[in-house]
């Protein structure tokens, strides 16, 4: 079993947003627009507490346990990471089409080891819409080659493709890169 506790550092922070948050207020009493930083001070205090108070993870052979929800690692179709690795926040796709997602405020080093757990007990969920096998290097059978075609994605504009397309054609014409060394190396 291996338990991901809340960073520690969530509260102390949201402690000193708090007191940032009374200081900016009684300075607001006798000038009216340090009521605005004030305002920000209590909602970054606030979310930090909410953070540091989240419940903690468990992992286990058999399941998953985020505070008193327990998912079984069978039961788990997607594990779909978002943009944020500290906080953690992974979206997991239950066999019933519920999602849940998983919010762990803790160290990077912890985040990361984490995510990687989640994606490795999972294993018979799609990871970041790539099947489980195909995610950890599996080869894949012939037939199932064909299932799981990786979809392709844009990496130039139009425009840019039809460019390196037009140099392609110039630099197969000339027949070398440099000019230079056009003759010498042949």
């Amino acid at each position: 079993m291996s338990r991901y506790v809340p960073a520690r550092h969530y509260v102390s922070f949201g402690i000193v947003a708090m007191a940032l948050a009374g200081f900016s207020a009684w300075l607001g009493l006798t000038w009216t627009p340090a009521f605005f930083p004030a305002g920000l001070f209590f909602v970054t205090a606030s979310v930090l507490l909410v953070l540091a108070l989240r419940p903690v993870v468990k992992v286990f052979d058999a399941h998953l346990e985020i505070g008193k929800r327990v998912i079984l690692w069978q039961d788990i179709r997607r594990v779909d990471r978002t943009g944020w690795i500290s906080p953690l926040v992974v979206r997991l796709t239950l066999y019933d089409d519920e999602t849940v997602t998983v919010v762990y405020p803790g160290e990077v080093d912890c985040c990361k080891h984490l995510l990687r757990t989640l994606r490795q007990m999972a294993t018979g969920a799609m990871i970041d819409g790539v099947p489980y096998r195909q995610y950890w290097g599996e080869v894949l059978g012939p037939n199932e080659a064909k299932q799981l075609a990786t979809p392709r994605y844009r990496v130039l504009r139009p425009e840019d493709e039809e460019e390196v397309e037009r140099l392609y054609f110039l630099l197969k014409t000339v027949g070398h890169i440099d000019p230079r060394n056009s003759g010498d190396e042949r």
